[in-house]
């Protein structure tokens, strides 16, 4: 058996809402119900401009970035032993196709249930017969819109789980997930509204089928079943590319949502949050989105003491990732990087002219920073993790970062229109860098409080 390590757990992926009879059967035709599928357009502007970023979905990302692989062979799941990076699609809309099932929706009840058999299954499944190796086992849920709640019932609910069930969820992150239900034209669906089972997102009934007591005013409580530290709500904020039911839902929900769910019903009470202009699903959806892969990997998998070198060297070249090592950081801080260091000292210079922020003060460049100078510049932060505040150097890279960032995203305007493909490379590294700043700010705070570990 392969080693069964922290942060590398197995993974569920939990689907979302399906409404109609069409709308099953074309879910329950897919092996992996929406969780490979991507995306090359991203939305880059305020004023709507459509870029091109391909972003290959969650599934194939975390195969090529983390090792994980599905758990299907000849034409079937894998019922033996399974390795520890297995990513599990739970398709409990199968019972509802009239093909492969009895027609039947499930319940959230009957949903949550069947996922704790699936966890009990899968622990089984990856640690076998030894003991120790169970006492171990621990599980990500990922779950889209409808998908959280069945997670949240399975977590929450005394009748489907037992303290020993929530144990072995590690970490829950839910995608446009309506925690506190849905709202349409500013009322929460009625609860006799059964058709498509849309009443699942009415409160009092969800606060029936998540364990609450009484009728409480909202729903979005983990109620000390589950850390809410360990759960994260990734939040769509675009209402207008929300296709669904020919654009109703989106007039419906207004502005405020992800064109079904409104924003401030989202997320979990005291749980981790990040916000993105999309949609809650489409070309321009939550879960399809570099935005939202991006925040899944660092939530899951934790943020590395490296990164802080990763993200200076990747600002100096595109390609650095795949194949980072420590000599070729060496070399780059070294100077030895000739036309990188230029390239990146003109897209610092472009970034400082159009931020406007303080980035630049904090980042410390002088002016003008050209490669010399800006080599320098990175020596003295990643000099400043091992003999300075850790804080102070993960801001200044952070900032780095950022001011980079912004060079990158402008360079990727003069090239749209003459240069597409070399707009969206510049595009695509605006997006990472941006991305590191993130990481690199939200981990000097943890630094500070004690936290980052």
């Amino acid at each position: 058996m392969d080693p069964l390590t922290a942060p590398y757990f197995p993974i569920i992926y939990v689907r979302g809402y399906a409404m109609t009879a069409n709308e099953i059967a074309d879910t329950v035709a897919t092996p992996y119900m929406g969780f490979n599928l991507g995306s090359t357009k991203v939305r880059q502007a305020w004023d709507g401009t459509v870029r091109r970023h391909v972003f290959e979905s969650p599934l194939v990302r975390l195969m090529k970035d983390y090792g994980y692989r599905d758990t299907y062979t000849d034409g079937s799941e894998i019922d033996g032993e399974l390795p520890a990076r297995s990513v599990v699609i739970y398709r409990y809309y199968e019972t509802a196709d009239t093909d492969l099932g009895d027609g039947k929706v499930l319940s959230i009840v009957e949903a949550a249930t069947g996922l704790r058999d699936l966890i009990r299954k899968l622990r089984d499944q990856v640690c076998g017969a030894d003991a120790a190796r169970k006492k171990a086992f621990r599980v990500y849920l990922i779950a889209h819109s409808m998908g959280g709640l069945v997670c949240r019932s399975f977590l929450q609910n005394d009748k489907i789980s037992t303290g020993a069930d929530r144990a072995m969820v590690d970490k829950v992150f839910t995608y446009a997930t309506p925690h506190n239900g849905i709202e349409m034209a500013g009322f929460n669906v009625p609860a006799v509204l059964g058709l498509w089972d849309m009443n699942n997102f009415n409160r009092k009934t969800m606060a029936g089928y998540l364990g609450l007591k009484g009728t409480p005013e909202r729903v979005d409580t983990l109620d000390g079943k589950f850390d809410p530290q360990q759960f994260f709500c990734f939040v769509g904020t675009n209402h207008r590319d929300y296709e669904a039911a020919l654009g109703v839902s989106r007039k419906l929900a207004g502005e405020m949502s992800d064109g079904l769910v409104k924003i401030e019903n989202a997320t979990v009470s005291g749980a981790p949050r990040a916000f993105a202009y999309r949609s809650h699903s489409g070309v321009y959806g939550v879960v399809n989105s570099e935005e939202g892969y991006q925040n899944l990997v660092r939530f899951l998998f934790g943020l590395p003491f490296a990164l802080l070198i990763f993200a200076v060297v990747a600002a100096l070249t595109p390609d650095a990732a795949p194949r980072l090592s420590w000599r070729f950081v060496v070399a780059v801080v070294a100077g030895a990087a000739g036309q990188v260091a230029a390239t990146a000292a003109l897209l610092y210079e472009r970034g400082r002219t159009v931020l406007r922020s303080v980035d630049d003060v904090v980042a410390g460049a002088p002016t003008p920073a050209g490669p010399e100078e800006l080599m320098t510049l990175v020596d003295e932060i990643l000099r400043g993790v091992f003999t300075g505040d850790f804080a102070v150097a993960l801001e200044r890279a952070a900032s780095f970062c950022r001011v980079e960032a912004a060079g990158a995203a402008d360079l990727a305007d003069d090239y749209d229109d003459t240069e597409p493909n070399r707009a969206s490379t510049f595009t695509t590294r605006a997006l990472r860098l941006d991305t590191y700043a993130g990481d690199l700010t939200a981990c000097a705070g943890l630094w500070r409080r004690d936290a980052l570990t």
